[in-house]
């Protein structure tokens, strides 16, 4: 009897433990993701697709600005951003988490980045190195910055810098336009070995695609350290609490500036995200089951093996 006790308290305690690793409430099946169009914040949203996906969750995606994004979280329309770059998104953020509508996760999820002007080296090599420099080269810039989509705190910072006239940039005009369209630009600069100021930022393919010269003496324009930065995934306020698998995974992801390059560098060249992600998460199960550590599938099983097996 007291083996039947014992087999029987076990088996309780496996089916109690099961059901506090149970999935998410029903509700949180469907995961919504916001993304910039930014090479870096597709890779990982990508990325996070795919395991969603791999645990049984349903995942869509929506495109848009930062400040459409963190207002469709604040009207309960996304549920999670992987993009907020700080301090560059500081200024677009900042209403959202003053009224309480956004939360950020408590540690990045790369912490390494830099995103800041930047000029191809041999414009450096020529003397132009810090922020105070590029009023001397004006006429071989034609005047221009390049920086890219509107509304983007990049532009945001670029655009101050002119207004005020800092640096003596009063004269320059901010050229936007798309990641790629900018990067066209710059790389047909580099290929005549013109003089060219543009937004640059790490993780990206265009630090080894091209030689690049990131510039110093900002005055925290960019924020502190000359541009270094941080970035971190954003949720709904209540996402926590009403989703804490999905939750825990979102929050949880941590990745190295040398692994989203080598996620980018394919998308770049055109490769479906998806079928990015799911190569680069089959080829490394290792930081998958790192990643999926405490994580469950939607049905309360393993989570790693569920994605792994997913993957197959």
């Amino acid at each position: 009897m007291k083996g039947l006790n014992t087999l029987a308290g076990c088996c309780l305690l496996t089916l109690f433990s099961s059901s506090l690793l149970a999935a998410d409430d029903a509700s949180c099946q469907k995961v919504r993701l916001g993304a910039v169009g930014w090479t870096d914040v597709v890779a990982t949203t990508a990325v996070a697709t795919e395991l969603l996906n791999g645990l049984g969750y349903e995942t869509t995606q929506t495109q848009a600005s930062q400040q459409i994004i963190f207002a469709g979280i604040q009207k309960g329309q996304v549920d999670a951003f992987l993009g907020y770059w700080k301090p560059i998104m500081d200024d677009n953020i900042q209403p959202f988490l003053a009224s309480g509508s956004v939360k950020v996760a408590p540690a990045p999820s790369l912490d390494d980045a830099i995103a800041v002007l930047a000029v191809p080296t041999y414009t450096a090599e020529a003397g132009l190195k810090t922020f105070a420099d590029i009023a001397k080269f004006k006429d071989q810039l034609d005047g221009k910055i390049y920086g890219i989509e509107s509304g983007s705190g990049a532009n945001t910072a670029i655009q101050k810098m002119i207004d005020s006239n800092q640096f003596g940039l009063g004269g320059f005009k901010l050229i936007e336009s798309s990641e790629a369209a900018m990067l066209t630009a710059v790389s047909r600069a580099v290929k005549n070995e013109k003089p060219v100021v543009f937004f640059g930022w790490k993780p990206h393919p265009m630090n080894i695609q091209m030689p690049i010269t990131y510039l110093s003496g900002s005055e925290d324009v960019f924020g502190p350290n000359d541009g270094a930065a941080t970035v971190s995934t954003v949720t709904a306020p209540d996402f926590a609490t009403r989703c804490p698998n999905a939750d825990r995974l979102l929050t949880g992801l941590r990745f190295t500036s040398a692994q989203e390059a080598e996620l980018m560098a394919p998308i770049m060249d055109r490769q479906a995200p998806a079928t990015v992600a799911r190569d680069w998460l089959k080829a490394n199960p290792e930081v998958v089951k790192g990643w999926l550590d405490g994580v469950t599938s939607f049905d309360g099983k393993n989570g790693a093996d569920a994605v792994i097996a997913s993957l197959q």
